[in-house]
């Protein structure tokens, strides 16, 4: 039922002149979304208020309830449409009202953490784009067919919101920069096993995929207390987000999956000095996917003891200095980090593999990220130990990956299995860092048992990827340009 909705918004916002693509689509349902889920969640409250015979205090005003502005309803509960809004009255009211006072909530809230905190944020950063006060009011109509009050309601919207980042993802440029592919995402979740009390961060969040699976992943553990449901809903998931954009989506992903004030802070976490980060800033777990190929200005480098440009080498650095000792990572990098020989990606390296034990690398098979023309491996380390062995697994399933034929939870399958052991397979394998050069700490993915010869790819994939990476090159000298 919901499918046809989300169906029938994204139409009508095709229509309209101020939106063009999947990513207004996305963000326009998004804040649109937002509000409907926090009027069905202030009514819910209100009725537990009252039938503990207490009085409910409204976070939003009356006047500017969805139930009031955008769904009203006559004395048999039905859509009125005598009393709703629309047109240009229903422009100038959400321009020119509604929005300034959302705004409003940032400096009017108590603290960070609170949901008005957010409130004032997302619509600090969005934008009404409907040009048509007509093609709101029936958007408006949809959203409001949504509920979410049930737990079954919202582990469908979650799972619709999920496909609508991911055709974002797909259709943008930079598709891994809002979409990581979830069966790889869970992968890195079980291998890294995180427990209640634990606390989980991604500094570069995007949609916040990382932290909505990790969240689905302890959710599900059998015998959970009322106190650890709190802990997963307060204490437990962190995340910074630079793009304004972004950084709407992934509030919005974490409220559908449950998370009613998500921890998530708009900045550019490349902008703090690793030297600030200390114990109480520094997390557990982290789980990431860092944008790649961006390049970082001279300022924001003087941030990190390893200078380059290079905006997943900063990443990592974070990373590394904000895990907590004996923390856990899982990090998607370029598979170029472990054999670069620049001075920068050497020391990186050679950093790691001191103070950190990499014992696990997932080698990923081309187009694991739609979209995305490089290949790359995650890294698998724990803070406090030197490496002393590391374990490879190439990742084959078998087929080439695409729009239609994406990655599954199947294919890695094997990987988690065969890592709870670190066994040897025609797919993977150990190397001794004692062994590694340890002038260049080339790490490079070379599995011993398969012939030098490497299989020929298919044509059709070949042009593929030579698109993908003109499209990456075209970003890249974009970011140049605009540096000079």
């Amino acid at each position: 039922m919901f499918e046809q909705v989300f169906k029938n918004i994204d139409d009508i916002l095709h229509k309209d002149a101020g939106c063009s693509s999947e990513l207004d689509y996305t963000e326009q349902t998004s804040w649109m979304l937002f509000l409907k889920y926090l009027d069905d969640l202030e009514q819910d409250k209100a009725v537990v208020a009252e039938l503990e015979c207490e009085e409910y205090e409204y976070i939003i005003d009356e006047k500017h309830r969805w139930s009031e502005w955008a769904a009203p309803k006559d004395a048999e509960g039905n859509f009125d449409h005598n009393e709703a809004l629309t047109g240009d009255d229903l422009m100038e009211y959400v321009d020119g009202e509604l929005f300034p006072y959302l705004k409003g909530f940032k400096q009017r809230a108590e603290s960070p953490d609170t949901i008005e905190y957010k409130i004032g944020e997302i619509f600090g950063e969005i934008k009404n784009k409907i040009q048509s006060g007509y093609s709101l009011r029936d958007a408006l109509e949809k959203i409001d067919e949504l509920r979410f009050r049930s737990q079954e309601e919202k582990h469908e919207l979650s799972h619709l919101y999920e496909t609508k980042i991911k055709n974002m993802g797909n259709a943008g440029r930079n598709g891994g920069e809002y979409y990581t592919p979830r069966p790889l995402i869970r992968a890195m979740i079980d291998v890294v096993n995180p427990k209640i009390g634990e606390t989980i961060y991604d500094g570069a969040a995007g949609s916040a995929g990382f932290l909505c699976e990790a969240f689905d992943h302890l959710r599900k553990r059998e015998g959970l207390s009322t106190s650890d449901l709190k802990t997963l809903q307060e204490k437990t998931f962190y995340a910074k987000e630079k793009k304004s954009l972004a950084y709407v989506i992934a509030i919005m992903n974490m409220i559908l999956h449950g998370i009613e004030a998500p921890n998530v802070i708009h900045t550019n976490t490349l902008g703090e000095n690793l030297a600030d980060i200390q114990l109480h800033n520094q997390y557990n777990i982290i789980l990431a996917n860092p944008p790649f190929g961006g390049k970082e200005r001279k300022e924001v480098q003087q941030n990190f003891p390893i200078k380059t440009g290079e905006t997943a080498f900063l990443f990592l650095q974070h990373f590394m200095k904000s895990l907590k000792p004996g923390g856990c990572a899982a990090v998607v990098i370029k598979n170029t980090f472990l054999s670069n020989s620049d001075n920068a990606s050497v020391a990186l390296r050679k950093e790691l593999l001191e103070n950190c034990n990499l014992h696990t690398v997932l080698d990923c098979p081309a187009r694991t990220f739609i979209g995305a023309g490089v290949k790359t491996v995650v890294l698998f380390f724990e803070k406090g130990a030197p490496t002393e062995k590391t374990w490879f697994y190439a990742l084959d399933p078998g087929r080439s990956l695409g729009k239609t034929n994406p990655l599954n939870d199947k294919d890695l399958k094997e990987f988690v299995d065969l890592q709870k052991t670190f066994a040897d397979s025609d797919k993977s394998w150990s190397i001794k860092v004692s062994d590694v050069d340890q002038t260049t700490y080339d790490l490079s993915v070379k599995n011993p048992n398969l012939e030098d010869e490497a299989p020929l790819r298919e044509p059709s994939v070949i042009i593929e990827d030579i698109i993908a990476l003109d499209k990456e090159s075209e970003k890249i000298l974009t970011s140049i340009q605009g540096l000079l």
